[in-house]
């Protein structure tokens, strides 16, 4: 009930964005986890074919995010995003009626622009919706993207009980619903007129040192963030020998962020700067996986050994419910408003490529933990990412370096009258 009292706090525009975050993520969780499976049980397509398929959705996706950004800033959020779900409409059908691998390939790299298109615009028109309250907007996109994440998978596995193109086909149509409301209810935004080029743009961003070096710093929150995926499910999977264990990590996560996340930033941000608890919530998601670390070595135990891991499962999701509004308030503050699609865009292709060789190393970490009989490796590799990327945070706060807290509307207008007097 929270949660609904404080989403009709806020302007149309943007409870119609928590709502399409919530389908955006249902949807894509609906087709994604089970889209490798269809291409090679189904179609018999090679794990090399596979691969290519999937690496060309993520870095259709993750390349080109600074253009979705820029598109945003020059041509105006609401239209890149509604283009977006567009897009991920017609590629997510392609995945549901096309077997051929050229058809599969358009399918990956139209679903992966559309996340490029709309991830950046998406942040960029909620910055300038929620106005002062960018912080609890953003905990709000949070649980609904979470909730997303959680129901998707669920409705996927049920659909597939049919076959993989039911699925996919209504993956589809949740992004063509979400399309059709946005056209119909987001209402426009002119975007700031700009007098250099989209080079200048990008060059301005990236010579803003400050925040490439907090773009880096988040190379922990990201890189431990995918373990959700990876090693918190390998860890739980392996505790109680039952593969349907995985889905206790998101169902821990899901509540925690359903009962937590406005309490938690609405709470945190009366009492200390953006910065000190980013820095908090990044050295809470590295401490997370110590639990886990302490029984990795220790023979299947069962339910017991269980406990660790969820443990730390919900330690992280309470660090990502910690630092990550504050992370994505601060961001547009970094610049102009003009460049607000285009620092978000830059912010996740610098981090994202960060938290890749971030997942590397986990994953080489794994590896040789389990050759060479230390299942406690990969975990305390985890662990210090994110204390390193909280003291890179913290680094940059005591130097001064990053923006500060958001002025008040009512106290910017005096302020403004003054220096015009």
């Amino acid at each position: 009930m929270r949660t609904w009292h404080e989403m009709r706090r806020f302007p149309l525009a943007v409870r119609l964005l928590l709502v399409n975050q919530f389908g955006v993520n249902t949807g894509f969780y609906l087709l994604v986890p089970y889209l490798a499976t269809h291409l090679g049980e189904n179609l018999g397509l090679s794990a090399a074919v596979v691969g290519l398929v999937l690496g060309v959705r993520n870095l259709s996706q993750q390349g080109l995010f600074l253009i979705g950004g820029s598109a945003a800033d020059r041509l105006g959020a609401r239209g890149v995003i509604i283009t977006g779900c567009a897009l991920r409409t017609l590629g997510f059908a392609l995945f549901a009626l096309g077997d051929g691998l050229p058809v599969l390939l358009a399918a990956s790299v139209l679903s992966g622009l559309a996340g490029a298109l709309f991830n950046p615009a998406v942040r960029a028109y909620l910055t300038q919706e929620a106005g002062e309250r960018k912080a609890e907007a953003f905990a709000l996109f949070n649980v609904f993207a979470t909730a997303g994440a959680l129901i998707g998978p669920l409705l996927g596995g049920a659909l597939l009980l049919a076959d993989f193109r039911t699925s996919a086909l209504t993956a589809a149509g949740i992004f063509a619903v979400l399309t059709v409301a946005q056209a119909l209810v987001l209402p426009a935004r002119k975007a700031e007129p700009s007098a250099g080029s989209v080079l200048t743009d990008w060059r301005e961003v990236v010579g803003n040192r400050t925040f490439l070096a907090f773009a880096l710093a988040m190379v922990g929150l990201f890189t431990l963030e995918s373990q959700l995926y990876l090693l918190l499910p390998d860890g739980v999977r392996r505790a109680t020998g039952w593969d349907g264990a995985a889905g206790l990590v998101f169902l821990v996560g899901t509540l925690a962020n359903l009962a937590l996340q406005l309490r938690i930033t609405r709470s945190l941000k009366a009492r200390g700067s953006r910065a000190r608890w980013i820095a908090a919530g990044l050295a809470l998601t590295g401490l997370a996986f110590l639990p886990p670390a302490a029984v990795a070595d220790s023979p299947p135990g069962g339910w017991l050994d269980a406990v660790p891991v969820l443990f730390g499962a919900l330690l992280l999701y309470v660090g990502l419910m910690v630092a990550t509004p504050f992370v994505m308030e601060l961001i547009p503050d970094f610049g102009r408003p003009g460049l607000t699609g285009t620092y978000f865009g830059i912010f996740y292709v610098v981090s994202g490529v960060a938290a890749a060789v971030g997942n590397t190393a986990v994953g080489w970490a794994m590896d040789t933990g389990e050759q060479g009989g230390s299942g406690w490796l990969p975990w305390v590799c985890c662990a210090l990412f994110g204390l390193a990327s909280a003291a890179g945070v913290a680094g940059l706060h005591r130097r001064g370096a990053l923006p500060g807290p958001p002025v008040p509307a009512a106290a910017a207008a005096p302020a403004e009258q003054r220096s015009t007097a």
